[in-house]
């Protein structure tokens, strides 16, 4: 049994609730066969614009089917109105547009997903540019877009703007081998400014780091040359302090002997004193 295609498992992503994408994308690239897995788990997560326009596309399939099926018809007729006619053919297609794109956010609204007047603008800008374009309208009917589409869409934009094949699409032909040249040198160019850039600001991440180690190391240089200042200016201060108890230790020595010997003089006559007393 052949399993589903890339468009099929893209188109059911783009669909699904946004905010489980990533999970809903990596458990389908693991069921998928091994050639479809890495485009899988390339594919990028739509924009709420996008989504809304999907979600639309995918359930209300034979409203926006009928409605683009006009936008051709239009088309087609438009080249032979006269200028009343093709302002009326104007303000139909805006209504019809308005109309759409506000049916595409109920039912967003619905499924939970907040929708905002300028998500609702991206979305009728997408349907609008789907009423323009045959392109356009492919894309949008495939509910496999990524991100919103403009009126004023090219084919490139609109192929890059949608995952997988749109055969409505003009092919993508092979650029001269002088532009893939310049693509390729351009890229390496871009490569080499963007690993430039990125030692550029580990380089200053490292400037920075060593600025602040450098600044700190000085502060802790100058407080302590503000300590050992203090510390040697106490120094030289018990210094002074010692030479000058020095110098006075002699004085006070001799003071002291020469109080001694009073001392023992005035015992001598105390005793003597005492004894003449006895002695009467």
């Amino acid at each position: 049994m052949t399993g589903p295609t890339f468009e099929e498992i893209a188109a059911e992503l783009y669909a699904g609730p946004l905010e489980a994408f990533v999970s809903s994308r990596k458990a389908r690239a693991a069921e998928a066969d091994a050639s479809l897995a890495p485009r899988i788990l390339a594919l990028r997560k739509p924009s709420i614009a996008a989504w809304v326009v999907n979600v639309f596309a995918q359930e209300r399939a034979v409203q926006l089917g009928e409605a683009l099926t006009l936008a051709r018809e239009l088309r087609e007729a438009q080249e032979d109105l006269d200028a009343v006619a093709l302002a009326k053919l104007g303000r139909e297609r805006r209504a019809l547009t308005r109309k759409l794109a506000q049916a595409a956010g109920e039912l967003a609204s619905s499924r939970g997903e907040r929708v905002t007047p300028s998500t609702l603008d991206a979305v009728e800008q997408s349907i609008s540019a789907a009423f323009y374009d045959p392109g356009a309208a492919a894309a949008v009917a495939s509910g496999r877009l990524s991100r919103a589409l403009e009126p004023s869409a090219t084919p490139d934009d609109i192929r890059d703007a949608v995952s997988g094949d749109v055969p409505e699409l003009p092919p993508v032909s092979a650029p001269p081998a002088d532009e893939l040249q310049a693509r390729r040198a351009r890229r390496d160019a871009e490569h080499a400014v963007a690993a430039a850039e990125k030692d550029h600001t580990s380089a200053e991440r490292e400037l920075t780091r060593r600025e602040e180690a450098v600044s700190e190391l000085r502060a802790r240089r100058d407080g302590l040359s503000e300590h050992v200042s203090d510390l040697e200016t106490q120094l030289a201060r018990a210094r002074a302090d010692l030479v000058k108890v020095e110098r006075e230790i002699p004085e006070a020595e001799q003071g002291h002997s020469e109080a001694a010997a009073r001392g023992e003089a005035a015992a001598d006559a105390l005793d003597r004193a005492r004894k003449a007393k006895d002695a009467l």
